[in-house]
């Protein structure tokens, strides 16, 4: 059984969200010792930056 491809464009692409963000929070917090990331987290917690749009 074949199955019909549609024709959508993305709008929005998770897995390169993704990757961008990680890579971001990796050179913010590569400097830091372990209680400063738990804080760094800990701060960040409910307060996102960016929101995706999909």
């Amino acid at each position: 059984m074949k199955t019909k491809q549609k024709d959508t464009k993305k709008t929005f692409d998770a897995v390169k969200f993704m990757r961008e963000q990680r890579d971001r929070i990796s050179k913010e917090i590569i400097n830091l010792s372990p209680e400063e990331i738990v804080k760094y987290f800990e701060r960040k917690d409910g307060k996102a930056s960016v929101k995706p749009s999909a």
